[in-house]
């Protein structure tokens, strides 16, 4: 399939978005449409925070939908955070209609959710923080992703919250000794990232700089973890596969 700048040009995608704090708010928007190849006018963006209510149908008017990741919600806790069941509802309405998703981190672990699994939670300081060696399994082989990814790839992760089981109608594409970071949806253009595709070094030490306390014990970790962080293209250019793999060939067969 032949892309030109037309096809890139003309897509337009939802960005479900976890985010309470304007600067990361801002910077993981920017960094979707950065990795993606995008501008910033073809990505909106549905903020929970701001608008927690809203109808699973909001999907229908764009050619696919990015989940990204979140520094203060549980999936644990849909009490708290009562916008969790709109998020599954809408991952389970994408699913229906089998419109692309590329969710991340965050949305890795709506999507066992809302596919029936269980999210576990480490209540120590053994998780994953910084990048890490993410190996793949015979599976990623075949997939339109990761076919042509090596294997213990680097990858950006941050995260307290993890799947250990495959979810129902899942193949399981990636993983770590802590937990699975990729599963793809059987027969659905829907790939689930623990990892973060769309942060590389750099984001990684603003976001790590502005979240220590929540995520390492005190400036001394918090400088051993800069100081190990490496670049993570192999992991970053996933989105832009995304876009031109699945995204736009979807557009081009049904225009």
């Amino acid at each position: 399939m032949k892309i030109n700048t037309t096809d890139r040009d003309r897509l337009k995608l939802l960005l479900l978005q976890l985010r309470s704090d304007k600067q990361t708010m801002t910077e993981e928007l920017e960094s979707f449409a950065r990795f993606a190849e995008l501008k910033l006018s073809q990505i909106d963006v549905l903020n929970v925070f701001r608008i927690p209510e809203f109808p699973a149908s909001i999907i229908n008017k764009y050619d696919g939908m990015f989940i990204g990741g979140s520094s203060s919600v549980t999936v644990l806790n849909p009490e708290k955070y009562t916008f969790i069941n709109n998020c599954v509802s809408l991952i389970r309405y994408c699913l229906e209609i089998d419109i692309p998703v590329f969710a991340s981190c965050f949305g890795h672990q709506l999507t066992a959710i809302a596919l029936g699994g269980k999210v576990y939670r480490h209540h120590g300081k053994d998780f994953e923080k910084g990048t890490i060696p993410i190996t793949l399994t015979q599976e990623a082989e075949n997939d339109i992703l990761y076919r042509d990814v090596p294997n213990h790839f680097l990858g950006v992760s941050v995260h307290k919250e993890y799947t250990k089981e495959i979810p129902s109608g899942c193949t399981l594409l990636a993983y770590t000794n802590t937990c699975h970071h990729t599963y793809k949806v059987k027969n659905k253009r829907f790939w689930t990232f623990q990892f973060h595709p769309e942060v590389n070094k750099e984001i990684l030490i603003k976001r790590l700089s502005l979240y220590k306390q929540q995520y390492t014990g005190n400036d001394e970790e918090l400088l051993k973890i800069f100081a190990s962080a490496k670049e993570t293209p192999v992991a970053n250019k996933l989105l832009k596969k995304f876009i031109d793999r699945v995204v736009i060939k979807s557009k081009i067969t049904t225009d």
